[in-house]
């Protein structure tokens, strides 16, 4: 009997789930898995799918970000180059927080940063300090290279814009926060800095910290390829 049961409940959500793709039933947009995602609702249970979707399809991925608030130049394409990038994007800022310098992102990473300046660092900002972000310092983002620099070996995630290392914050007030000098520290602004840490790794699939190893003791590396790592 309880098999029975248990098969019946996992027909009646699976006719639910095909009815929801098919749009003959009607979902709120945030709890529809195949809804663009909205940069700007609160992340939930679905956000994670939303953005790996953006992964395979560039039409989707430039719709969200269209709407997302960030401020982007499309780039020409470069295919025949040693690292080749198709579609990518110049972030010159979000709505809130200034950039240390413009990056190049492809277009799932610009989507992930907006998701991460809107949803973690500001939140965390305001947690902390009771103000906001207003500029965020990054050591770069495309770099046509092998991981670590190794003469050889897999190409690093920067070779394909899909990478972004964070160095540090300046809070509203001109208050600075640094990686490296802050986040050894047990006081205010490594609190802070964890919760950032922490809170990035909901819009980016890999996020590696100076608690991963010494080459990150300088910066948070920040990234949408397929592998999934918090630390």
């Amino acid at each position: 009997m309880g098999r029975w049961i248990a098969l019946s409940l996992l027909l009646i959500i699976a006719g639910a789930v095909f009815s929801v793709w098919r749009g003959w039933l009607d979902v709120p947009a945030e709890w529809n898995p195949w809804a663009p995602l909205d940069v700007k609702a609160a992340p939930n249970w679905l956000t994670g799918f939303k953005l790996m979707r953006l992964r395979g399809n560039p039409e989707l991925c430039a719709q969200v970000l269209s709407n997302s608030g960030l401020r982007v130049t499309a780039q020409a394409d470069s295919p025949d180059a040693k690292c080749p990038l198709i579609g990518t994007v110049r972030v010159q800022g979000g709505g809130e927080v200034a950039l240390s310098s413009s990056f190049l992102a492809s277009c799932p990473l610009a989507v992930a940063y907006a998701m991460f300046e809107r949803h973690t660092l500001q939140p965390a900002a305001q947690s902390v300090y009771g103000q906001r972000v207003a500029r965020l310092d990054h050591l770069g983002s495309f770099a046509c290279r092998n991981v670590y620099n190794r003469e050889s070996g897999a190409l690093s995630r920067h070779a394909s814009a899909d990478a972004l290392d964070i160095a540090g914050f300046r809070l509203a007030d001109g208050r600075p926060i640094s990686v490296l000098k802050d986040w050894p520290k047990q006081n205010q602004d490594a609190q802070f800095l964890r919760q950032v840490r922490d809170g990035a790794c909901e819009a980016f699939s890999v996020v590696l910290s100076p608690d991963y190893n010494a080459a990150h003791r300088n910066h948070f590396h920040v990234d949408v390829g397929r592998w999934s790592v918090c630390r």
